[in-house]
């Protein structure tokens, strides 16, 4: 390897971490603040608010990559134009289309390392912090869980407990339903079995259910049973990704296959995992081309602060798009895409006369 990509290489590193932690530092805090609020009404240890701040805060931070890539490699010009050094690389006939090249290759080599293993360790440390905080939520007792068996609710109505099983959802249908209801003591009160259950709101409407109360079988054309959980609740409780894996959402993402429930946010959570790297690179060069057009700049912090109005501008962008994508404007996977379409595209022509600067 070359001296000088040693050199980039080195010095990219340093201010990537520096700016992590920053950031880092950033993100905790902020999290202390909103933990000690939750908890203000509860007799915690002192510690707790602090825990589970860390816990949070590494799947926040890795939202926040992107950003953290554009800083960095602001800092990283920074560093090379006050030294100079970017006129000596220059003057031993190495373009600045070169440098950016390097770091571009550089960014998608860490947008691998950070979505295999830094993404796991994330997600780790989120399914941690839900479980731990859920034990502070009056929600805790209810439960919806997607295995290969199918959709498993576990409810609590007027003090008994209820399993419901489901081989299949369609739309705001469950198909082929075992609905058992048990007393404290886990007696069981009734057995229901149903072919389809409309769950549109909180009151269930079985169609030819089946019950069997101390083993006397009884039929009727519909009927009706309470739940804490509807079609909107079950999908809210889906929703939450961040807490698994790539391997624990390729599995999930069987597992809905098999109930006939929209795999949708599965694959659009997978397919930004898959775009990290090349937003990482994108932002890279964005950032490049931000400080090659302000070098005459005097003021570091007005450089540092067009990269962060960008920031801001990307991100509501973004933002909008996958609004878009959630309403079903467009298309969802077209909502993750689409901003790095357009960044490709401003790069593509801004860079163009990179080497002049």
């Amino acid at each position: 390897m070359n001296t000088y990509i040693k050199f980039l290489i080195l010095n990219y590193l340093k201010s990537l971490f520096y700016v992590f932690l920053i950031m880092l530092s950033v993100v905790i805090i902020l999290n202390v603040l909103s933990e000690i609020e939750f908890f203000k009404n509860y007799d915690v240890e002192t510690y707790l608010p602090f825990y589970l701040s860390i816990l949070n805060s590494f799947d926040l931070i890795f939202e926040m990559f992107p950003f953290i890539f554009l800083i960095a490699t602001q800092v990283f010009f920074v560093n090379l134009f006050n030294d100079n050094q970017i006129n000596i690389f220059k003057y031993s006939g190495l373009k600045n289309s070169r440098i950016i090249i390097v770091l571009i290759f550089l960014t998608l080599f860490l947008g691998v390392i950070l979505i295999t293993i830094f993404y796991s360790f994330s997600s780790n440390l989120k399914n941690s912090y839900l479980e731990y905080k859920n034990k502070f939520s009056t929600d805790n007792k209810y439960l919806a869980v997607v295995t290969n068996n199918g959709l498993w609710i576990k409810d609590y109505v007027n003090q008994n407990k209820m399993i419901i099983n489901a081989d299949k959802m369609d739309g705001s249908f469950l198909e082929n339903v075992t609905v058992s209801e048990f007393d404290s003591q886990f007696n069981l009160i009734k057995l229901i079995t149903s072919e389809k259950v409309d769950i549109k709101s909180n009151n269930w409407e079985l169609i030819n259910p089946r019950f069997v109360p101390d083993n006397f079988e009884e039929e009727m054309d519909r009927t009706t049973i309470y739940s804490n959980f509807n079609y909107e609740r079950i999908n809210n409780l889906f929703s939450n990704l961040s807490s698994l894996s790539i391997l624990e959402l390729i599995n999930l993402r069987e597992n809905y296959k098999q109930i006939n429930y929209s795999t949708t946010e599965i694959d659009v959570q997978l397919q930004k995992l898959i775009s990290f790297p090349i937003y990482y690179a994108l932002m890279t060069i964005l950032s490049a081309i931000i400080m090659f057009n302000t070098k005459t700049f005097k003021s570091t912090t007005l450089k540092i602060t067009i990269g962060l109005f960008f920031c801001v501008i990307i991100y509501y962008v973004n933002n909008l798009f996958q609004v878009l994508g959630s309403t079903e404007k467009i298309p969802l996977l077209l909502s993750v895409w689409i901003t790095l379409m357009i960044l490709t595209l401003f790069n593509a022509i801004a860079i163009l006369k990179i080497n002049e600067k």
